[in-house]
């Protein structure tokens, strides 16, 4: 099974933006919701965003209005929006079905300081 593949994160300053792109090499891709997750420091991996296959979304309160999942299907991939970052939003960024049922990627750090 070939990993989930994140990329995009590097270092922000407070109030700016970041995007995120995961590729899943996976022939059944567009039929699974997707999610984007993360991971503090000393912290459980948390989720934070999702889309549907009918492209519904839905986000954790702590980054509505600021961070916009999409998906392109025809790529097989899923990206992350993340604007008016916070130093809060510091973790490593991991993509997965939202039932996380495929290996995990190495994930993409962002980190958001001053």
């Amino acid at each position: 099974q070939v990993p989930l593949a994140e990329s995009g994160g590097g270092l922000a300053q407070p109030g700016g933006s970041l995007r995120l792109t995961c590729t899943a090499s996976r022939d059944s891709f567009q039929f699974y919701t997707m999610a984007w997750y993360r991971q503090a420091p000393g912290k459980e991996r948390e989720w934070v965003a999702l889309i549907n296959i009918n492209l519904s979304t839905s986000y954790v309160d702590a980054v509505k209005g600021r961070f916009t999942i999409s998906r392109d299907n025809t790529k097989k991939t899923v990206y992350l929006e993340m604007s008016s970052l916070k130093p809060e939003d510091t973790a490593v960024y991991y993509c997965n079905n939202f039932a996380k049922t495929w290996e995990w990627g190495q994930g993409t750090q962002v980190t958001v300081s001053a």
